[in-house]
């Protein structure tokens, strides 16, 4: 090429010598004084460019292709990593990720609901993100198996509703309840939303195990099985965190701007982040029917039961999960035999004549698995590089199924908060958008947590006749047709999380309750059994309120500094 490239370059200069010599001797000709000298010179002077010019083109040759080289080799060095802090790989959907073992920008502690739909979701936005869970393998759990339609609407936001996909999930439209013989159907409004916008029942492992899929399809996020055994502070910072591989006994330290905790309800390290105060009202005993109809198809069922609630729900095309709640922290022990004769004596006799049957059937089959419900109202202390989420940071009683809605609503608030975040390491900034995320989930999680341990308090039977009152009001209430029973559906379902609307229903269903109470006519006795009645709503209400946090929902300044104060723009 260097050769094809001398001889073009002479091609070009020699016949514009020649053309500029030949006008040259043909104006000096007239000057007959000079007209010797010039004949003379013109000969060397033409070898003297031709000279010049090999010698130029053969210059611009080497000089090119040295920086062609040049280039090349930059662009291969760049390829191979040689020149950055981490190596990189072209990914499918067109981004460039880090290989295993770069720098990550987040690391999450656990890979169940919140983790999985965190992780896919934050690696959307193209963050590197590392989730550390114990056991990948599919959970076996008798909760977080009804999903309300608000979760639904939340899946749809981050792009997770194909996870109820090809899980033999069941469309879930209402709930039907029971009293004393007495039922009412309740369907969900969704009069205003899409059709596919519905409740859904399904086997939680089956979920999880999607979710899970879903995260690790993406590049930048890697699923890792491992026990994470502390969080290492330094000045009252977290800036690493230490885990032990499966089957070894090594210790890994893994770093990351950003560490995000949420390791379920048995948490090991929200002492670290938060002031725990969990509280076990109850325990639920799950059972599974098989080849068993419900009387209302597709509708969750609830009976209000002595002493305390049964509920039933499809989990898939074949079976119905029944869960029975009973109070306090001591069960019947299973392996013994007392929970089965529990559960015949005591249960099967408050279950609809449709169901004994498939009930004692799935007791005397013996496969019965018990829980701790939890409740804990979130106490977090907002610390630098680390944030708690799901049940480690906020559990409330599962009655009202509220907690996957709450969960994923967290995750949408992170989302939005960190997209507006391009640095991790700008630490200031990332601790001002943690505070800001304890403040904004209290929109959601104010209605969600107060209603589902207010409906628990409410609807467990009772000795005490105000109570038993709340309880049969409330029933009626419901039954009096949706232009009564939308609104409280609404709030139990997700559909409507506003605060005030929360605080409107509880005033509705009191002053119903009130009005039932004095009819006929007031009496005396009467008017000392509202006086009753209004104490004891009271008196259960606001415990769950204040533990909520009253200055920060009900206070505007301080949501306001949440809002105002505004994620920085980088």
């Amino acid at each position: 090429m260097g050769v094809k490239a001398d001889t073009g370059t002479l091609a070009k200069i020699v016949p514009l010598v020649e053309q500029r010599r030949q006008s040259s001797a043909q104006t000096h000709a007239h000057e007959k004084n000079s007209e010797g000298a010039l004949s003379h010179f013109v000969p060397i002077f033409q070898d003297g460019l031709r000279t010049l010019g090999a010698v130029i083109a053969f210059l611009s040759g080497f000089v090119s292709s040295y920086s062609l080289r040049g280039k090349k080799n930059a662009q291969a060095s760049a390829n191979n990593g040689n020149g950055n802090e981490y190596s990189l790989k072209s990914c499918e959907n067109g981004m460039r990720q880090p290989e295993i073992g770069a720098s990550m920008d987040i690391i999450i502690v656990g890979s169940g609901l919140v983790a999985s739909a965190l992780a896919y979701t934050l690696g959307k936005d193209r963050r590197r993100v590392h989730v550390i869970e114990r056991d990948l393998t599919e959970p076996d759990r008798i909760v977080g198996e009804l999903l309300q339609p608000g979760a639904y609407l939340r899946l749809i936001e981050l792009g997770l509703e194909d996870c109820v996909k090809e899980i033999d999930a069941q469309r879930v439209f209402g709930f039907a309840v029971y009293n004393d013989g007495k039922k009412t159907k309740l369907p969900y409004p969704l009069e205003n939303f899409h059709p596919d916008v519905v409740g859904m029942g399904f086997h939680h492992g089956r979920f999880i195990q999607r979710m899970r899929k879903k995260a690790s399809s993406l590049p930048n996020v890697r699923l890792e099985q491992g026990t994470v055994t502390s969080l290492l502070e330094d000045n009252g910072n977290i800036k690493e965190v230490q885990y032990k591989c499966k089957g070894s006994h090594q210790g890994i330290t893994a770093h990351a701007p950003l560490r995000i905790v949420c390791d379920r309800c048995c948490s090991n390290l929200r002492r670290s982040l938060c002031n725990p105060e969990v509280d076990i009202p109850s325990c639920s005993v799950g059972l599974v029917f098989e080849q068993c109809q419900l009387p209302y198809a597709n509708h969750a069922h609830v009976i209000l039961a002595d002493p305390s609630l049964i509920m039933f729900y499809p989990i898939s095309s074949t079976e119905i999960c029944c869960l029975v709640d009973i109070p306090g922290q001591k069960v019947p022990s299973v392996s013994s035999g007392e929970m089965a004769y529990y559960l015949k004596t005591k249960v099967a006799p408050q279950v609809p004549p449709e169901l004994n049957n498939a009930f004692l059937a799935a007791t005397e089959k013996g496969n019965i698995k018990s829980m701790p419900n939890r409740s804990m109202p979130a106490a977090p202390h907002p610390t630098p590089g680390a944030l708690l989420m799901g049940d480690a940071v906020n559990m409330q009683h599962p009655i009202t199924g509220g907690g996957v809605t709450l969960a994923l609503s967290d995750i949408v608030v992170v989302r939005n908060l960190l997209r507006f975040l391009h640095n991790l390491n700008d630490s200031p900034s990332l601790c001002k958008l943690l505070e800001s995320f304890y403040t904004q989930r209290k929109q959601v999680a104010f209605p969600i947590n107060t209603l589902a341990g207010a409906a628990y308090k409410v609807l467990c039977a009772s000795l005490h006749p105000a109570r038993k009152e709340m309880r049969q009001a409330c029933f009626d209430y419901l039954s009096l047709g949706r232009t009564f029973s939308n609104g409280p559906l609404a709030l139990l379902c997700g559909l409507n999380l506003c605060p005030l609307s929360l605080i409107f229903q509880v005033f509705v269903v009191g002053l119903y309750a009130v009005g039932r109470s004095l009819l006929p006519f007031p009496s005396p006795s009467r008017i000392g059994s509202v006086a009753r009645l209004i104490l004891g709503g009271l008196g259960i209400i606001f415990p769950i309120i204040n533990a909520e946090g009253v200055r920060q929902m009900f206070c505007p300044v301080a949501t306001l500094q949440s809002y105002l104060r505004g994620p920085p723009i980088i």
